[in-house]
């Protein structure tokens, strides 16, 4: 296990000695950047793989493989080619299985794969050879099948329908359009929103969220690109301002009909429940869980509705915070006990399960310590155990545990130090580690859980080799300062030159984000280092990495540090990086650059013109410039409203600081930003322009929040070439 947290990863060092310098390759973005044409080939070697119930197959573009799970040895299920044959595919008209990578295989005791083309979903027989299932709505937005019923509800042209197992086509809404949304995400993908429709355990029931964003203002996007660029309106609730409203549907398959839980109706700026998240079913399917959080975001309740009246039953948990409380997860039933469910909370300071009855009577404190569960990966049913992720060992490494549901004890899994991240069998009885540590770019091994991960106990399915090797790497670190409050530790990594040589100095650049819910550093391959941060080292560059107080990870208390006052915390802290690379000789201060994105974009533009004195140079891309101009839910969450906490919002606001900018400061966004909408840069250019500074802007047409494709490799060549032109 690591004793200590600072390493020096020399990866040169590894290659063989007869290997000289000169034979080495130097990247380039199209090898580093996500969008080049390279960057494939450079990655670690992966292969995927998906459960048939404790059953282990490896999914590949042209074949499917069964795997021994106590040799790691495979044989061919089936080809892609067979696939096709079976179920008589015809190329012309669509109906052809293209690949396996995402072949699923949703019953344990049946030998049925589910698969699809552009025109249909199947399930295809792979002993007797044969569908024995199909429907012709495949493509269709939000498509949400249950391997029960199988029935799928999917929205076109705004309306959500189901079609149940036999194919009857059932339309449950004719009121949807561009502001009326049924079956998608709500409240702007926060609280753990990832989507819009959640079946009953059966597949007789189907809960939906229908959102009412009328009375939302209109942002105005336009497209540039027909002859006459034409509008196209975004709904963008900014903080402070008139929000949607979220109601909750419950459809029934059997009686064909909707009803709707009978949830709070909020006025504006009231108390009572605005936010609905974190949908669950119980076990026999008559009744639903959410949390309902008011529009404050400091007053939390898990309630239960009956199903098939929409009435409310009972409030079973309340949770209340004179900052913020923040629901991410749904309740989760064991599998072997009904009555039960393990529910997830900082309550307590730290994200820990807690163990429930279904009346809300809290039974035990499963998981508790200075530490956070990360993820809940499943149950193993005869342990009568979760198997989750934390951060238990260390705040950086990540490992697999098992909680025994009866007393709470942990048994680690994995031993190895790094990251881990598990995929578990139906049963829970065998789970897949997907692990990387500094040096080492990708393990994948498969375990019971009874055995665990210990010498001896695992099978090894793929050791990759690293994909750079030949080509001349920087020297990457991990280490750690105090932050600003002289207590808490803070996480760094930094980047350096192949050749590094002490003795000279180098121009550093600060790679920041900072905000909530992202970190920086982690224990896994290269420290968790971006790519561009290699590219740069290589142009002789040193890059300077530190997750401020803010980030994830590390508790409630920690992350909540920067409440009311986004941005002034998370310097401090960066500030004390600073600090540190003062002490360094090889940092050339008179050289020091600063870059981020997003929340890391606000953070660039706020240490320059904060600290105008230190930082020479700055690229921000899709930077917050006032968060009156951010969206409702993260907003307010962090910072209130404007009205509740206007020295708050004016301290953060670059607006009045923009007469303060010296060094060489680049903007960059998307012209279609539709997260971080262009009136913040646009507006920050007008304060510049009225206070003489002369900030540089370039835009991105048609690209939104994160630059795709190929526009990635161009982004960062502007972005290398900017610290080339006045840094370097």
């Amino acid at each position: 296990m690591m004793t200590k947290i600072k390493y020096l990863v020399a990866l040169a060092l590894l290659l063989p000695l007869n290997m000289n310098a000169q034979d080495k390759k130097l990247f380039t973005l199209e090898d580093l950047n996500f969008g080049g044409n390279n960057y494939r080939n450079l990655q670690p070697e992966n292969k995927w793989y998906t459960w048939w119930g404790d059953e282990l197959i490896r999914t590949d573009v042209e074949e499917c493989y069964l795997v021994d799970k106590k040799t790691g040895k495979e044989k061919v299920l089936f080809t892609l080619d067979e696939v096709n044959k079976w179920a008589n595919s015809d190329e012309e008209a669509n109906r052809y299985v293209r690949h396996l990578m995402n072949a699923t295989f949703p019953y344990p005791d049946q030998p049925l794969v589910a698969l699809g083309n552009k025109k249909s979903f199947l399930l295809l027989d792979f002993k007797k050879h044969e569908i024995v299932w199909q429907d012709s709505i495949s493509g269709q937005t939000a498509n949400d099948w249950h391997k029960t019923s199988r029935a799928t509800a999917y929205v076109e042209d705004h309306q959500l329908y189901v079609v149940d197992g036999e194919g009857k086509k059932h339309q449950l809404s004719t009121d949807g359009s561009r502001e009326i949304v049924y079956g998608q995400s709500v409240h702007r993908n926060e609280f753990g929103i990832n989507k819009g429709t959640f079946w009953s355990p059966d597949g007789q029931r189907l809960a939906f969220y229908r959102m009412d964003q009328s009375m939302v203002q209109d942002y105005p996007q336009v497209d540039i690109f027909p002859r006459e660029a034409t509008y196209e309106p975004d709904k963008y609730p900014m903080a402070g301002m008139t929000s949607h409203q979220v109601t909750v549907g419950v459809y029934d398959l059997k009686t064909d009909k909707t009803v709707y839980l009978k949830t709070p109706l909020p006025s504006e700026g009231s108390g009572e429940a605005c936010y609905f998240t974190n949908i669950a079913w119980s076990p026999d399917a008559k009744t639903i869980y959410m949390f309902e959080l008011n529009r404050d975001q400091n007053d939390c309740r898990l309630v239960s509705y009956d199903a098939t009246t929409g009435e409310r039953i009972a409030e079973l948990y309340r949770e209340t915070s004179d900052k913020y409380v923040e629901p991410m997860n749904p309740i989760q039933f064991l599998p072997w006990d009904s009555n039960k469910f393990i529910m997830q909370s900082q309550r307590d300071g730290y994200n820990h399960l807690y163990l429930y009855n279904k009346e809300g009577k809290l039974l035990s404190q499963l998981t508790n310590g200075t530490w956070v569960v990360q993820n809940i990966l499943g149950f193993n049913t005869k342990q009568k155990s979760i198997i989750i992720e934390a951060n238990k060992y260390h705040p950086l490494h990540r490992q697999l545990y098992s909680v025994n549901v009866s007393n709470g004890k942990m048994t680690q899994l994995t031993m190895s130090d790094g990251v881990h991240r598990g995929e578990l069998s139906a049963s829970g009885t065998y789970v897949i580690d997907r692990h990387s540590a500094p040096t080492e770019p990708r393990n994948i091994s498969i375990s019971s859980v009874a055995s665990g991960f210990a010498a001896g106990k695992a099978t090894r399915l793929l050791t990759a080799s690293d994909p750079w090797a030949d080509y001349e790497q920087p020297i990457f670190e991990c280490g750690s300062i105090k932050a600003a409050d002289g207590v808490t530790d803070l996480y760094y990594r930094m980047v350096k030159p192949h050749d590094f040589n002490p003795q000279k100095k180098y121009p550093t650049v600060v790679y920041v984000y900072g905000g909530p819910h992202a970190h920086n550093v982690e224990a896994g391959w290269h420290w968790y280092s971006r790519t561009w941060e290699t590219y740069m080292a290589q142009k002789g560059y040193v890059l300077f990495i530190l997750d401020n107080r803010g980030s994830e990870n590390r508790g409630r208390d920690f992350e909540q540090a920067t409440f009311r006052q986004l941005g002034q915390i998370e310097m401090q802290d960066q500030m004390k990086g600073v600090e540190y690379l003062r002490t360094l000789p090889y940092v050339d201060m008179n050289r020091l650059g600063v870059h981020g994105w997003s929340f890391g974009g606000f953070m660039t533009i706020s240490l320059m013109l904060n600290y105008p004195d230190v930082f020479k140079v700055g690229v921000a891309g899709g930077p917050v410039i006032d968060w009156k101009w951010y969206e409702v839910m993260y907003g307010e969450r962090y910072m209130d409203t404007p009205q509740q906490n206007p020295e708050g919002y004016a301290k953060a606001s670059l607006i009045d600081k923009a007469c303060n900018l010296k060094g060489k400061l680049q903007i960059i966004t998307g012209y279609n930003d539709n997260t971080v909408v262009p009136q913040h840069c646009l507006s920050f250019l007008d304060a510049c322009i009225k206070s003489g500074t002369h900030p540089d802007f370039f835009a991105y047409p048609g690209e939104e929040h994160n630059m795709r494709g190929h526009a990635s490799v161009h982004l960062h060549e502007r972005i290398t070439q900017y610290f080339e032109d006045y840094l370097k």
